[in-house]
């Protein structure tokens, strides 16, 4: 039996008994409600809620405190004798490298296709949103850290659920926090088995072989996905064995880079193209506001966008924190200030890139997948490279790869630090994990098990319930954490003018610890 005969029969296995379960849960998880001619997905409403209330609570926190958190990430406020394991810059670029991924390259493509342009604005929106969640549980994040003998950190909602609940409404706050937070853990976990690690290193497979040699090239083979897997198996593991301080410094180096490289592909498509960028931007806001022959009308283009966001930056997810922890700082608030740019990186500049490059290039395929062909997003953006310059998808799969490979690292990260503590942080547990997640790379060539990705996605988004809660009951904590900080910085000579106004007034209002 050869071996596509046998992985063809454990995926079809896989299927046949996940299949029911994941559908099952997905149907909750995923409950939609009609809006006008459209279906609302409870979680997506869940998502944006949290992003407009604590908008609102802390008085527009992303606006405000940008040039602050900017400040922050370059080392203005960096104190020498801090604890942590990474600096600002680097604790950002590793959790960006965790939610900038082949969403922002396949997913946006299929909210325009579904939502028409008028998606892109309401994406746009819902990641400013989202801004002032990735705020409030970041804070939380670094707040409630564990520091651990050998010098390392860890953090995360199975850290500030139960500390944070605990410290404000005593023993029944620590049972309820410390059941949310093995909860938590778990489908950390899952999720980044399935949908961190193994779906990342299938897409990326598919892509890679697709472009090199097709169907008839060696890499479409058994043995080409057994050595790609194999490849992509020992650099995670060897960047894992490094610990956070080993991925904060490959992302800090990849994320830009690829960042940068996947932007400026997208400028080229449209500067080439410059003539047609007013009529995009301006079909961007019609169809925002009027969304004709879109399904669901306006509603329909709000859903699709806001749901696209919500997918892609994973603010209020709770996963995020976990990179941020490892901080180097005496002040969460400052973390928490640094993690609402991821937002605004992933979200509002790299998916608006990406939408409006299809927008504006306007490949054949986006046009049949808007009349209903079921044509994959990664092959839209693709085909919009492609108007410009036919070896445009070869740069797009480097893209690709990159994108995949640091979501792979960030999330072995996170799924590390969600198994230690269901199991215990000693070497025999840590090495198990390693291992383990290693051999998930390896399958992810070979398997696409459908069913269990599914699966991990509701279980990734049902965390945000119990996240979210615990962000509400917590969200006090983070407004004196903020006002502290803010006096760090008015002790520091910092926010002159309106700056120094604004905080002297937040300081003389904050609540007494």
């Amino acid at each position: 039996m050869s071996l596509d005969s046998i992985t063809q029969n454990i995926d079809d296995a896989v299927s046949d008994f996940f299949d029911p379960v994941a559908t099952t849960v997905g149907d909750i998880v995923f409950y939609t409600v009609p809006v006008g001619d459209a279906d609302l997905p409870l979680i997506v409403a869940w998502l944006v809620i949290a992003g407009l209330v604590f908008t609102g609570w802390f008085g527009f926190v992303q606006a405000r405190k940008l040039k602050l958190a900017l400040d922050v990430v370059r080392g203005k406020y960096d104190e020498k004798d801090a604890p942590g394991e990474v600096n600002h810059f680097q604790a950002l670029t590793a959790a960006v490298s965790g939610t900038v991924g082949l969403g922002n390259i396949a997913g946006v493509a299929v909210a325009v296709s579904i939502g028409g342009p008028g998606a892109t604005f309401w994406m746009i929106l819902c990641g400013l949103l989202g801004m002032a969640t990735k705020f409030v549980e970041v804070t939380l994040g670094v707040k409630y850290r564990e520091e651990h003998a050998d010098g390392t950190v860890s953090g995360g909602p199975m850290h500030y659920l139960p500390k944070g609940l605990a410290e404000r409404f005593g023993s029944g706050g620590a049972k309820l926090g410390k059941v949310l937070a093995v909860l938590a853990s778990a489908m950390i976990l899952f999720f980044g088995l399935f949908g961190g690690n193994l779906f990342q290193t299938n897409q990326s497979y598919a892509q890679i072989s697709s472009t090199f040699g097709g169907e008839d090239g060696f890499l479409a083979s058994s043995a080409g996905a057994v050595l790609f897997g194999l490849l992509v198996a020992v650099l995670v593991g060897l960047v894992l064995l490094g610990g956070i301080r080993s991925i904060a410094s490959v992302t800090s180096r990849l994320v830009p880079a690829m960042a940068i490289m996947y932007v400026v592909a997208c400028l080229v498509v449209i500067l080439t193209n410059v003539t047609a960028v007013p009529d995009a931007i301006g079909s961007i806001f019609r169809g925002a506001f009027e969304a004709d022959g879109v399904a669901g009308g306006i509603i329909g283009a709000l859903i699709v966008g806001f749901q696209r966001a919500a997918f892609s930056n994973e603010a209020g997810i709770g996963s995020a924190p976990i990179a941020h922890s490892a901080v180097k700082t005496k002040h969460p608030a400052s973390e928490g200030l640094v993690a609402l740019l991821e937002p605004f990186i992933d979200t509002v500049i790299v998916c608006t890139m990406t939408a409006l490059t299809i927008v504006i290039a306007n490949p054949a395929s986006w046009g049949e997948a808007r009349e209903g062909e079921n044509i994959g997003g990664v092959t839209i953006t693709s085909d919009a490279f492609a108007t410009v310059l036919p070896w445009f998808p070869h740069l797009l799969t480097v893209a690709v790869l990159l994108f995949a490979f640091s979501t792979i690292l960030t999330w072995g990260y996170y799924g590390l630090k969600a198994w230690t503590y269901l199991f215990g942080r000693s070497k025999v547990s840590e090495t198990t994990f390693k291992v383990t997640w290693s051999v998930f790379v390896i399958a992810g060539s070979l398997l696409s098990l459908d069913s269990l990705i599914s699966l991990a996605d509701s279980a990734l988004f049902l965390l945000a319930v119990f996240n979210i809660i615990g962000l509400y009951l917590l969200a006090p904590v983070v407004k004196r954490e903020l006002n502290s900080f803010l006096e760090f910085v008015r002790a520091r000579g910092a926010g002159a003018g309106a700056e120094a106004e604004g905080t002297e007034a937040e300081v003389v209002d904050a609540p007494q610890r």
